[in-house]
């Protein structure tokens, strides 16, 4: 099966991966942004998310194959990729097995480390919302804000909300898979292969997913990686930090 995606523009192709509970639509501003300056851009549903295939199987060494097979379909040789947090971990995999088909690589405040698992709550919510016949998105909000009590990360997870025929609101993600496999999302990059190839890595400067001490670490599997920083932003920096982001990513995807 083949990953869902919308595509924009014309010109080099660049892959856009989302983060865990993410979607393609998420980086739709970004995406024609970037489009605008003359690429290809493949906004991309991960599996289990957005519009993409439900599956029970779910670790990165399937989300990067799931990258490799949608590059054979859409008859790409050579991409560049951007990945956000999951996304960013499910490019360094497909970085490194296969970099002869990279051409720029951007991985958004995420390192090859292993994470703890810390999406315990907003699964919990979101499992609240699947419980009930919802018919309106307050509804829905009301739910999130006992389990999740920032704004703009409950607006964020409740894009996952869509109009089912039954005229209630269903949630687009697999959850099921998800809880599951929670545990994959924090998995470290494996193997002791590297990638070669020059790598920027982006990091909210109020993000703490991405620590000095990691430099080392990132150094080791990705030798000529650059780390920058966005500023005011954390974890989520290309949607607290567009213009910044956007700049940053740009001047290195030129380069």
């Amino acid at each position: 099966m083949i990953l869902h995606s919308n595509i924009i523009g014309e010109g080099k192709p660049l892959l856009i991966l989302h983060g865990f509970l993410g979607m393609s639509d998420n980086w739709k501003t970004l995406g024609k942004k970037f489009a605008k300056e003359g690429f290809q851009v493949h906004l991309i549903d991960q599996r289990n998310h957005g519009r993409s295939f439900h599956s029970d199987e779910f670790n990165y060494d399937l989300l990067a194959e799931d990258v490799k097979r949608y590059c054979e379909h859409h008859k790409l040789t050579t991409i560049s990729l951007i990945g956000h947090s999951m996304g960013g971990k499910t490019a360094m995999l497909f970085a490194v097995e296969y970099p002869e088909m990279l051409e720029k690589l951007v991985i958004v405040d995420i390192g090859p480390k292993f994470y703890p698992t810390h999406h315990e709550q907003i699964l919990a919510g979101l499992a609240a919302i699947q419980q009930e016949t919802l018919t309106s998105r307050s509804d829905a909000e009301d739910i999130m804000e006992k389990y999740v009590p920032d704004f703009g990360t409950r607006q964020f997870l409740l894009k996952n909300l869509y109009w089912q025929e039954n005229k209630t609101l269903g949630l687009r993600i697999n959850l099921k898979a998800l809880v599951e496999n929670v545990g994959e999302i924090g998995e470290a990059l494996s193997g002791i292969a590297t990638y070669t190839k020059e790598t920027l890595f982006l990091k909210g400067d109020k993000s703490e997913y991405i620590l000095t001490g990691d430099e080392k670490l990132i150094h080791q599997y990705f030798p000529k990686a650059t780390i920058e920083e966005v500023s005011n932003s954390g974890h989520w920096l290309h949607a607290e930090n567009p213009k910044e982001f956007f700049e940053k990513s740009l001047l290195f995807l030129n380069s």
